[in-house]
């Protein structure tokens, strides 16, 4: 029997405590949620924040980051019948119809690229529109949310070569799975001229993927806004898992864990790139 009340209510209360901490540790973590696309292989990129806008298109899936105003990544499915074609490939910029004003920059009224040229600037696609010469739905990539402020230098240097080689290898007769999105490891200029308020990201990665029967290739790159024109490709390519440790995204998280993990850890991109 406790005689001093306050005692008790103390011993109570830290009773209590104990037990909402023991109920807390006990609960199993939620599951991910299990979406199904053609764009993307053995899982979406996983970690995004809750408050994403996750868009699936014809040829593209994204996850749009409300502040940032540009997708925290982008999944696509490359197969010769998209990129194989005879389209005019026009880039018509717009506002994507689906999210509000608030969440994307837009192309007029006003345009919110304008000037972006002055301090260095390219509209850089991350689904490249170049890649789907043979679909129909091409324009899509031309929507905002797919496109981010990118230095010219790298746009036109090795991110356009690594661009080429994926359309080289899928026009043999492949199948490709590409991952792509920025990083936000230090700060960058602004576009000049956008009313919404946005973060320009510091640099690119991209994660490509080839299932061929039982082989399961990767190849992960990571490029810096300031990467140089001449740049060689092969200085760029690193593990997926470095790409994890910067984005803090998961990938391949539906493979078993001892093959997601040797997977991560692999560093093979000569069959992407070429070379000895």
């Amino acid at each position: 029997m406790c005689r001093k009340t306050g005692a008790c209510l103390l011993s109570a209360s830290f009773s209590f405590l104990f037990l909402m901490f023991d109920i807390a540790v006990a609960q199993p973590t939620s599951p991910p949620m299990e979406i199904h696309s053609k764009h993307w292989l053995f899982g979406y990129p996983l970690g995004a924040p809750a408050t994403n806008d996750l868009i699936i298109r014809d040829i593209y899936a994204l996850s749009s980051n409300d502040t940032r105003k540009f997708a925290d990544w982008v999944a696509y499915r490359l197969t010769p019948h998209e990129i194989v074609g005879t389209l005019d490939l026009k880039r018509k910029w717009r506002a994507d119809p689906w999210l509000d004003d608030a969440e994307t920059l837009e192309p007029s009224s006003p345009n919110d690229y304008q000037g972006a040229s002055d301090i260095g600037y390219d509209r850089g696609h991350q689904a490249p529109l170049s890649s789907f010469k043979g679909s129909r739905h091409a324009s899509q990539s031309n929507f905002l949310s797919n496109i981010t402020p990118q230095q010219a230098d790298l746009k036109q240097g090795p991110w356009r070569v690594v661009g080429g080689r994926i359309r080289v290898i899928v026009k043999e007769g492949k199948t490709l799975w590409v991952m792509t999105g920025p990083l936000y490891e230090r700060d960058m200029p602004q576009l000049p001229n956008a009313n919404e308020t946005h973060t320009v990201p510091s640099g690119y990665w991209k994660i490509v993927a080839m299932h061929d029967g039982a082989t399961l290739r990767v190849a992960a790159f990571i490029m810096e806004q300031d990467t140089a024109r001449d740049s060689p490709l092969q200085d760029h390519a690193i593990r997926v898992r470095a790409v994890q440790d910067r984005t803090g995204l998961d990938f391949f998280w539906e493979l078993p864990d001892d093959v997601e993990t040797e997977l991560e850890n692999r560093q093979d991109a000569v069959w992407l790139i070429g070379g000895p």
